[in-house]
């Protein structure tokens, strides 16, 4: 996260945390990975994502959705979490027109695909309707497009753990009664007050639901609506759903959401999100342990170590061949013996740079050398040669760390440095931290 951008204040603390989703997707963006819990749609489906707002709420001066968690917008997130779903085919990011050249740098950047940006109105309202019409252009803009939707998913940008099981509800119900929307119980009893500051009266709480994204609509409901609505709906308006009922007749079925659609509000939120993406990262690893006997005994008790402090780990020879499905994770460690080994890093390196991703976070590699001697040595060349290493990987988005362990005949003195180095690797995974990037650190 910008920690110059997003500092909490004090009186930010104490306040209600969002739910945690479980689980975050990390496949990369523009690639669609199949998922187990993905489904088949055979009807043509897109999505706007209206990201206009100022974010005055979170008392920054840069809109929330292009603060950065983890050196990526938050945006960016969300559009990912789109991206990854197959049967989507369009994706609309509605922006002011001041930030339309930012929002289209983001989308070169992190190479998302499939994505326009068109620039929004000066209301929510304004904004959506703006982003469903630019549904029936190409992707030029003028010529008209290859085929329109049957179903448009509104969502909101800074909303980014929506998972594609509950996607895939929403667009359904949408298809079958042309609206839909997600809902969720409210937390606070609602009450209403009278002119001078008083109670008035409270509502039946179990009666009522908070409305939510993502909704759906057919693509005919929802553009008929915005031509049919009212100057005053375009506005004041803030529910989508309430103009299909008024201006097309359409009763939304209303979808019970799981509490991972929290929206990302205030500064707080920002950092309970990237708190959940980094807990989600540093759950699963690659572990490539070098081709001696000593290096794989040493990888062996890494991922035993490395388990019990809650990780699970690929082992897998090296990354070539029918080995590159662990390309797909996000931490790498690679074990040596031979400290000339750093070789083994600079290939794990370059395999990763051939495959052409756009990791959504940046990548850990880390390099764990195994010093043969009795004393903790390593070549005097060494830690130069890791910075040089480390820095240039940092361009590309991947951290690069080395960890150093001595290895000893006596167990416990050996289960110590084990347990150790499997600490620090934790942490690096966990952390990510940009000042250890390069720096030879002793386990």
């Amino acid at each position: 996260m910008d920690v110059n951008r997003l500092n909490l204040r004090d009186d930010d603390r104490g306040q209600d945390r969002p739910a945690h989703p479980g689980t975050f997707p990390t496949s990369d963006a523009g690639n669609s990975v199949p998922q187990a819990a993905e489904r088949s749609i055979d009807f043509p489906v897109s999505v706007v994502l209206p990201a206009g707002g100022t974010g005055e709420r979170t008392g920054l001066q840069t809109p929330k959705q292009f603060c950065l968690l983890l050196g990526r917008p938050l945006i960016s997130y969300t559009i990912q979490a789109f991206e990854r779903v197959s049967w989507i085919q369009r994706i609309v990011v509605v922006v002011a027109q001041e930030s339309v050249a930012l929002m289209t740098d983001i989308l070169r950047r992190f190479r998302h695909r499939k994505v326009r940006v068109v620039p929004g109105g000066s209301t929510r309202h304004r904004s959506i309707r703006n982003g469903v019409m630019a549904l029936e252009d190409g992707e030029d803009g003028t010529s008209p497009a290859a085929g329109k939707p049957k179903v448009v998913l509104l969502h909101d940008a800074v909303r980014p753990f929506v998972e594609e099981d509950f996607l895939y509800k929403i667009a359904m119900a949408a298809e079958e009664q042309g609206a839909a929307g997600a809902v969720r119980p409210l937390v606070s009893t609602v009450i209403a007050a009278t002119p001078e500051g008083y109670l008035d009266r409270s509502l039946e709480r179990a009666e009522y639901r908070a409305s939510e994204m993502p909704q759906g609509f057919t693509y005919d409901v929802i553009r008929r609506a915005y031509q049919r609505c009212s100057e005053s709906d375009l506005d004041f308006g803030t529910e989508c759903l309430h103009l299909a009922l008024q201006y097309c007749g359409t009763n939304a079925k209303l979808v019970q959401g799981p509490p991972t659609l929290w929206k990302v509000t205030y500064k707080r939120d920002l950092a309970a999100a990237e708190s959940i993406i980094k807990e989600t990262l540093s759950r699963t690893a690659c572990l490539i342990p070098g081709p001696s006997g000593d290096a794989a005994a040493l990888a062996d008790a890494l991922r035993e170590a490395l388990g019990a402090l809650g990780m699970e780990l690929d082992v897998l020879p090296d990354l070539m061949r029918e080995n590159t499905r662990c390309l797909e994770k996000w931490n790498f460690i690679q074990v040596s013996v031979d400290c000339s080994r750093l070789s083994e890093v600079e290939t794990l390196l370059s395999v990763l740079e051939a495959a052409n991703q756009a990791p959504l976070h940046p990548l850990v590699v880390i390099w764990v050398h195994l010093s043969a001697s009795d004393e903790l040595s390593v070549n005097a060349a060494a830690p130069a040669a890791i910075r040089d290493l480390a820095s240039a990987a940092e361009r590309r988005n991947v951290l690069v760390y080395a960890i150093q362990l001595q290895q000893s005949k006596e167990t416990t003195r050996w289960e110590k440095s084990v347990l150790k180095a499997a600490e620090i690797t934790s942490a690096l995974i966990r952390d990510r931290s940009s000042a250890l990037v390069g720096q030879l650190l002793q386990a």
